[in-house]
């Protein structure tokens, strides 16, 4: 698992509203792109990353996980890359998250960047967040052979 942290600056106004952050997270998963995009676009992959009852479609398409979380597909590249906007909750911040996959050695490296207002109050627990659902993306993959 591999994680970064693009955190605040130290002199931002936190009250502002406008703050932005970022994480990026990603795990390799052994097995092939192919395997690990068909498991990501099932409804148990979905799930795994987006949250429960979460699907994603074709760009444009909206899509909602019963967590309240929703957002709407900006890009669809089979087999490469997925990127969504992403609100935390019914009314809640824009950001974006986007899930790129590409081959590394003998599996899949899956990284999953997140940016935005969103995570700004906490990025370190956004983190926490994504490396949890590449776990159990990662675990779905394996869990398929």
């Amino acid at each position: 698992m591999s994680s970064v942290v693009e955190t605040v600056p130290d002199d931002a106004d936190a009250d502002s509203g406008d703050l932005e952050a970022g994480v990026r997270a990603g795990v390799v998963v052994p097995a092939p792109v192919e395997q690990v995009w068909q498991h990501l676009i099932s409804a148990a992959g979905t799930e795994a990353l987006f949250g429960e009852g979460a699907r994603i479609g074709n760009k444009g398409e909206p899509w909602h996980a019963t967590d309240g979380s929703y957002g709407v597909v900006r890009s669809f590249h089979p087999v490469e890359q997925v990127r969504v906007t992403w609100h935390p909750y019914e009314d809640g911040p824009l950001s974006m998250l986007d899930v790129q996959l590409r081959p590394e050695g003998d599996g899949t490296k899956v990284e999953v960047f997140h940016e935005g207002r969103g995570i700004a109050g906490d990025p370190r627990a956004d983190l926490q967040h994504w490396d949890d659902a590449l776990d159990r993306l990662a675990g779905g993959v394996a869990g398929q052979g």
